[in-house]
């Protein structure tokens, strides 16, 4: 968390270098939600199920 909070910071007040990079990661993570939504959205109700699990587990999703 804290290294987040460090790039961050780096990231804003650095010069247009890191802006490109970080566009182009916002870019890269977009694609993957998308990707991610599309399989998603075509999984039965049990592999749904099992996929919340595994999650839930991991600690990926809090309820």
């Amino acid at each position: 968390m804290y290294l987040c909070m460090v790039l961050n910071t780096y990231t804003h007040t650095s010069m247009g270098y890191m802006d490109k990079f970080t566009k182009s990661e916002d870019y890269r993570r977009d694609e993957l939600i998308r990707i991610i939504e599309h399989s998603v959205e075509n999984l039965t109700l049990k592999e749904l199920e099992a996929l919340y699990y595994d999650m839930t587990t991991k600690n990926f999703i809090n309820d």
